[in-house]
């Protein structure tokens, strides 16, 4: 077979290209004739270590787990896995991570997507084509599914079967619509292993649920903090996104909900958080407020109606922590 290929795909500056096309249409034989090298053949993992061990030795801990996060991989616990213990999303996510933090040039990535279920593909593809640009490096992917086209939002596409080669602009996602509900905490085993610090759910949390066509995809909860001098308090306890939905900000967009929701009832919305990822949304949202900044310390305070939140101040001491105030829709400037 020969192919006759019109790809001028370097003519201007990019960060992501797609070739795409059924199986048998020349995807991989073109490829390897324009990159070469640059395709990643095989990504060997440690069979009994964890998947963080295995990036490069000269990564900080700092710049390791931004760019982990930056994939939408934003479960530390995760991170301490071996590759084999992980699902099929997850291998997809720290794969593309630590093809990142070695081939800081270009990388080529054949069969892009194919493993995965198409909805975890879509969402992780949004994940990696943020991550990709905010890092300014550059990828290929080669792949036979159209599907992820809206979600990598390349900035180029060549089509083998008909030598067809296009620019797109940078566009939106399609839309995502997230309904909230009030849930039963039993809920909270689908998503405790997920969660960054602890598994436990107080027993006088009050639980609401994200829902994406009709599935639980997110979970946030809050407790009534007991203040001395300010009844009106509620402080964010649990907060978790399903690793197959990591990426999306549905996360900020929940707890963004319950920020407003509370107000309205009359309450106050406190955030105390560790999580990277969280922080920085938090600081960039005009709905939330930074209160304050440190390594919390351990509450001397002895009330029985304390108990639970005395526990999340244990859990919390010496971490660098960052308190963030919701702001409602009428205060915000």
């Amino acid at each position: 077979m020969e192919w006759q290929v019109n790809c001028p795909y370097d003519e201007h500056p990019w960060n992501i290209g797609l070739i795409v096309g059924p199986s048998g249409s020349g995807k991989t034989t073109v490829a390897r004739e324009l990159f070469g090298s640059a395709i990643v053949e095989n990504v060997d993992w440690p069979k009994s270590r964890s998947v963080a061990s295995a990036f490069p030795s000269d990564m900080s801990v700092r710049e390791l787990s931004q760019l982990i996060n930056a994939v939408g991989f934003s479960s530390p616990p995760a991170w301490l896995r071996p590759y084999c213990a992980l699902s099929t999303g997850e291998q997809f996510r720290i794969t593309v991570a630590r093809i990142l933090a070695e081939r800081r040039e270009l990388a080529v990535i054949d069969e892009f997507t194919s493993v995965v279920d198409r909805q975890v593909a879509k969402v992780a593809c949004h994940a990696a084509q943020k991550a990709i640009r905010n890092r300014r490096q550059r990828l290929v992917a080669v792949s036979c599914h159209y599907d992820i086209i809206d979600w990598l939002q390349p900035d180029w596409l060549y089509q083998p079967g008909d030598n067809h080669f296009a620019r797109r602009s940078l566009q939106r996602h399609p839309a995502i619509e997230l309904a909230v509900y009030k849930i039963d905490r039993a809920a909270w085993r689908l998503f405790s292993k997920y969660h960054y610090m602890s598994s436990d759910l107080a027993s006088a949390a009050q639980c609401f649920g994200g829902f994406v066509d009709g599935q639980c995809v997110a979970f946030s909860s809050y407790l009534h903090f007991p203040h001395p001098q300010n009844s009106r308090i509620k402080m964010g306890h649990r907060l978790v996104v399903h690793p197959d939905y990591q990426g999306l900000g549905i996360g900020g967009r929940l707890d963004d909900w319950l920020g407003e929701w509370l107000w309205r009832q009359g309450f106050e919305y406190h955030n105390v958080v560790t999580h990277p990822a969280m922080i920085a949304y938090y600081a960039a949202s005009p709905r939330w407020r930074r209160i304050a900044a440190g390594r919390k310390t351990i509450s001397n305070t002895s009330s029985v109606p304390a108990q639970e939140m005395r526990r999340h101040t244990r859990r919390m001491a010496g971490r660098f922590s960052h308190s963030f105030v919701y702001v409602p829709t009428e205060k915000r400037e």
